[in-house]
């Protein structure tokens, strides 16, 4: 991890440091985690014995529950975390030391980090570890400078291995940070939270921020009964009170609901928030017209292919031909386009016109239009056939008597010989 924050400057003018952040270790102890038969193969954590200088890590030390306090709340996610490395998964972590007191607490001061968990695959899970530590401010103060079990910059209480003594109180978690989906589906945006017995939830809200504007899309407050929500939105308040599960329910997908999804989730102590963006995307569809075209003379034929419906507003749109005698596809440059429409629910249609004149091509021939977009697995071709020429009735007789009086001639000048 990296630890930062205004306690940590401290730290860092201690060692030296003229950075910005300190590397810091985060040890999850004691949590609990699904036995998916490879347990066994886990090792513990051994804190490094040597003394700290300024590229030694801060070692915060959380735990499902210590002896003589508080026990911890659980963590989502887990075996995720745990087996991180084997999965090729990439970690990051950030932990921001804070402090604050809370009213009734009376001499006990709670020392407090949140802590910022993100996978590569999309979980992220935000964590607020803290210890308690009691006493008047001249005891605190003779202990902060006497008592070597308290971190010297950052006052938290420190195990006799070095590291710093928590429990996890409050946490929120979301299994994705980015979602893709089409229109007119429904998608849930993943939220949930956890908190110690001594927190209540004071609110949760969700919001959406979409080329430089934002709205409020469900707002709740502890003790009403009426959330504020906007049409399509769906949170279920009381999955919300039993378990934690503030996931948002989006109805009806459109183009007007693609942005960054907000979910801010407040007790009076913490205010954690989830950031999830929704990527609305819906391939094209692609028609040729006219499908055959039969080859004349002197006469250009404009083939059109139509492609609509589709969002965003990126597409790649190509031409080839091929002959029988063609090993492959040839592409071709003569084609235009007309300008991009956007319709009423937000999808974009555009016209690209190729020219076919008889003096420059061959038949029989296949012309396809290629497109491709970011909706699409692949990209679609649909071609147009040109026919090889007909010939017509007087085309037709005048080869027949040409024929005949070639035969004709033949068997004159060979019974001539005879």
């Amino acid at each position: 991890c990296s630890c930062v924050g205004e306690g940590v400057r401290g730290l860092l003018s201690t060692f030296g440091s003229s950075s910005s952040e300190h590397p810091a270790t985060l040890v999850l102890r004691g949590f609990s985690v699904r036995d998916d038969g490879n347990l066994d193969d886990v090792t513990e954590y051994e804190v490094p014995q040597e003394n700290p200088d300024s590229s030694s890590p801060v070692v915060f030390e959380a735990a499902g529950k210590w002896e003589s306090w508080a026990q911890s709340v659980s963590i989502p996610h887990a075996e995720s975390l745990l087996h991180a490395d084997c999965d090729g998964e990439e970690v990051s972590c950030e932990i921001s030391p804070y402090s604050s007191q809370r009213a009734g607490e009376g001499l006990c001061r709670t020392s407090r980090s949140i802590d910022t968990l993100q996978l590569s695959s999309g979980i992220s899970i935000a964590p607020v570890l803290s210890r308690p530590h009691c006493g008047s401010r001249e005891e605190e103060e003779e202990e902060e400078e006497h008592d070597a079990t308290l971190h010297p910059k950052l006052k938290m209480p420190m195990s006799k291995e070095g590291t710093l003594l928590t429990t996890v109180e409050f946490q929120s978690s979301s299994h994705n940070t980015s979602l893709h989906t089409h229109l007119g589906s429904s998608v849930t945006l993943d939220c949930h939270f956890a908190l110690a017995p001594s927190s209540s939830l004071s609110s949760l809200e969700w919001r959406r921020q979409h080329q430089g504007s934002g709205s409020s899309l469900f707002q709740y407050q502890a003790g009403s009964t009426d959330p504020a929500a906007q049409p399509k939105i769906h949170v279920d308040v009381a999955e919300l009170l039993g378990s934690g599960d503030v996931s948002l329910s989006l109805q009806g997908v459109s183009v007007a609901d693609e942005g960054t999804y907000i979910c801010l989730v407040s007790t009076l102590l913490h205010q954690a928030q989830h950031i999830i963006q929704l990527h609305v995307a819906e391939p094209p569809r692609v028609r040729v017209i006219p499908a055959v075209v039969s080859f004349k003379r002197d006469v250009t034929t404009t083939l059109t292919c139509s492609i609509a419906g589709y969002y965003p507003l990126d597409v790649s749109v190509s031409w080839t031909q091929k002959t029988p005698e063609d090993e492959v596809e040839s592409p071709l440059t003569n084609a235009h386009f007309s300008s991009h429409l956007q319709s009423r629910d937000g999808t974009y249609s555009i016209t690209s016109y190729l020219s076919i004149s008889s003096a420059a091509v061959r038949a029989p021939a296949t012309y396809s239009c290629h497109v491709s977009h970011v909706a699409l697995a692949e990209p679609i071709s649909v071609s147009a056939h040109l026919k090889a020429p007909e010939q017509t009735g007087s085309e037709g007789l005048a080869a027949g008597f040409i024929a005949t009086a070639i035969f004709i001639v033949v068997l004159f000048v060979v019974l001539r010989r005879r």
